[in-house]
């Protein structure tokens, strides 16, 4: 009966509607769209970019690693500080400490330019920013607060936590010190540097305090833990440090709401939960453990769902060969409607119960296919790239 059905079109129906608006080159780079109170709120991505911004109808959204570079655990240049052994410092005295630690970071995709911020992690060359900022990247320059450029190599990006890792052939470099995001307070001051519009404002820096903490926003169809800052955040900001009164980076600042009836609401990934991202991907190329079903699909919408008596759920497009799926006879056409009895109707809801667990866990699918229902054992492979 769903055999003519294809969720592609709708997919593209959503693609013309809500993805493909053009702006101008001083555009973010990937807005997304929020109901909130009957008002519209932009969460933008805060890098630079010179194509077309993204926008989605649904949730707040904002903004593969080759592995090739494999070092030794860093984590004794990125041991978290307190705060209590600097006590605070002079805004310029931060500023002076700081920047020569942020970098600007510019990326060509072969149809585009596009730019943001990044933070040198360490003083061998390895460079953090957000996945956003060098998705689809062909080459990327890194460019220091006194001028001096390099190109750079990815060695890793993570879709699921917006956090990427580049390297450039340096050494001595000066290293950001890391703070311990877990000892913020609400109404501390912090400052947020980096590269807004591109390099013509590089090093800027602003003011503000820590507005909240803990703040959980859907990103593209995941959950984000975030810091929300009124400091301004402005494209071109994406990858920069949110920086305490310590001059000790306590995030990676990442998005901010942009509408006509707000300002002020910036968003910074914590360091303590950046930190161990990043040594990942320095160490891999990505993240281990992360569990991966193995297929990829379509939602089916309420409309969809009465016009071709189907149920809501997750339709099954492609099947990731030797995946557990594939192991477990998952088939092309199958739509999944629960995950160990917990419903999903969306691909967001599949993956947000899928992490609950981790890679070789066993989980449950609940499995419409040719009007019968069934329960079928998957085992979870693991996910080996950007995720």
């Amino acid at each position: 009966m769903y055999s003519n059905y294809d969720p592609s079109r709708e997919s593209r129906i959503h693609n013309i509607y809500g993805n493909s608006v053009p702006h101008s080159p001083s555009s973010s780079k990937g807005k997304r769209v929020l109901m909130v109170a009957g008002l519209i709120i932009l969460v933008a991505l805060v890098s630079v970019a010179s194509c077309a911004a993204y926008l989605a109808a649904v949730g707040i959204h904002p903004s593969s690693g080759s592995g090739e570079y494999k070092v030794n655990q860093i984590s004794s240049q990125a041991t978290s500080v307190s705060s209590s052994l600097y006590g605070p410092l002079s805004t310029p005295d931060i500023i002076q400490k700081v920047l020569p630690s942020v970098v600007g970071i510019s990326t060509a995709t072969g149809t585009a330019e596009g730019s943001g911020s990044g933070i040198v992690f360490s003083s061998d060359g390895y460079i953090v920013t957000n996945q956003h900022v060098i998705k689809d990247a062909q080459a990327i320059k890194v460019t220091f607060s006194d001028g001096q450029e390099y190109e750079a190599s990815l060695v890793g990006q993570d879709e699921r936590t917006d956090l990427a890792v580049v390297k450039i052939n340096a050494n001595n470099l000066s290293a950001a010190e890391i703070g311990n995001s877990d000892e913020l307070v609400q109404g501390e001051t912090v400052l947020v540097i980096g590269n807004p519009l591109g390099e013509t404002l590089s090093g800027s820096t602003t003011q503000g305090i820590v507005s909240a903490l803990g703040r959980e926003i859907e990103v593209e169809g995941r959950i984000m833990h975030y810091v929300q800052t009124d400091a301004a955040v402005n494209p071109g900001n994406s990858g920069g440090p949110l920086v305490n009164q310590a001059g000790l980076v306590v995030g990676v600042t990442s998005a901010k709401i942009s509408s006509t009836y707000t300002e002020g609401l910036g968003f910074a990934i914590p360091i303590n939960d950046a930190v161990p991202v990043i040594e990942e991907l320095i160490n891999n190329g990505y993240v281990t453990g992360r569990p991966v079903i193995g297929i990829s699909g379509e939602n089916i919408s309420p409309q969809v769902s009465l016009l071709y008596n189907l149920p809501q759920g997750v339709y099954v497009r492609y099947i990731e060969p030797y995946s557990g799926a594939y192991d477990a006879g998952i088939q092309q056409g199958d739509v999944i409607t629960a995950l160990n009895g917990t419903k999903v109707t969306t691909i967001s809801e599949l993956n947000n119960q899928r992490d609950n667990f981790k890679a070789g866990d066993t989980v449950v699918l609940t499995v419409y296919r040719q009007g019968s229902l069934f329960e079928i054992n998957v085992v979870l492979g693991e996910a080996t790239g950007s995720y």
